[in-house]
């Protein structure tokens, strides 16, 4: 069983204990539920060609501890201020060391958009993710089929939030649905953990053009951003390369700065 195979497998277990201890209704109560969602897609395009989500992770099973003392309202301000288009925040707890408590301390903090980065395989989590003030949640093509792609990327859009959509290799391509609002292609096999930016850019020429399309994974060299910039990507989301720093929005912001500088000398 790889990496990937037991974080479902966790993650399984994780939501039916989750349904023991709260209901839906509690979760509608939140104060949260009914804010209106700041879209992603749109912050994005404002932000072209530099369309960074920068995240907010504490560790992860590749590289382990990362930044794990990490303050949340310190780091997401701290993006916010570096001109980012949204933040990602991790909330699987075994194995990335994050938590639904870190997004609402987020959401509370910026006005930014927010995306729930968790490993979401049932629409319990979709209400959880819309009580605690997500605007974009994350499907992995991965580690759902089709009609789960389906459902669940509907029933988030019925929410109000948008979706994005992950996948690594063209045989995710018919997962891609009328809901899906951004296409991410992770640069980073989920199984081996490999990063190939080229692989990438060839999976981007097959996707159709009516959807945000952004690079993820592996994303620490400004040349590469551009790189990918020039062949079609509208957005990055970037983790390690500035959590491994102790000032992650001040990173954030001179990784902007160099993509930039970069651009404008072409």
């Amino acid at each position: 069983m790889d990496i990937l195979q037991k974080i479902i497998e966790t993650k399984k277990k994780e939501v039916a204990e989750q349904r023991k201890h709260i209901s839906v209704r509690e979760l509608e109560r939140s104060e949260f539920f009914e804010r209106p969602v700041i879209s992603m897609s749109q912050a994005i395009r404002h932000k072209a060609p530099v369309g960074i989500i920068a995240e907010f992770k504490r560790r992860s099973p590749s590289k382990g501890n990362i930044y794990n003392d990490a303050l949340v309202p310190q780091v997401v301000e701290g993006y916010e201020e570096a001109g980012c288009a949204g933040i990602s925040v991790l909330t699987d707890s075994q194995y990335f060391g994050g938590s639904l408590a870190d997004f609402k301390v987020a959401r509370g903090s910026v006005q930014v958009p927010l995306l729930r980065k968790e490993f979401i395989i049932d629409e319990f989590q979709l209400i959880e993710s819309k009580s605690a003030g997500a605007d974009l949640i994350l499907l992995i093509a991965e580690v759902l089929d089709s009609k789960e792609v389906l459902h669940l990327s509907r029933t988030a859009r019925s929410l109000g939030m948008e979706v994005l959509l992950e996948m690594h290799t063209d045989s995710q391509l018919p997962k891609i649905n009328e809901y899906i609002n951004i296409v991410g292609i992770n640069n980073r096999n989920l199984k081996t953990f490999e990063v190939d930016l080229d692989a990438s850019i060839k999976l981007l020429h097959q996707l159709p053009d009516d959807f945000i399309r952004i690079s993820e994974s592996g994303l620490s060299d400004p040349a590469a951003v551009v790189k990918l910039i020039d062949a079609g990507f509208e957005g990055f989301l970037v983790g390690e390369n500035f959590m491994k720093t102790k000032m992650p929005g001040i990173a954030c912001a001179e990784f902007r700065q160099a993509i930039l500088e970069l651009k404008n000398r072409k």
